[in-house]
């Protein structure tokens, strides 16, 4: 089990009076938090495309790993 589980777990047996306390800090905990800094953008892992685009017709044959066996 993740810890996230377990603390939902803990919140959900908790008193009325405890909830609101609880809430009442995240809530003023989320106000001050400073946001953090921006997510790198998503690189693809394998990008073929130069590959690709820098194939020419009298290539035909230059990158066949068959011809060497």
């Amino acid at each position: 089990m993740n810890t996230v589980k377990e603390i939902e777990r803990v919140i959900e047996k908790l008193p009325p009076e405890d909830f609101g306390r609880l809430s009442a800090w995240m809530a003023q905990r989320n106000a001050s938090a400073k946001p953090g800094p921006p997510a790198p953008p998503v690189v693809p892992w394998r990008d073929h495309s130069a590959f690709l685009n820098s194939y020419a017709p009298e290539d035909e044959g230059l990158y066949d790993d068959a011809a060497s066996r």
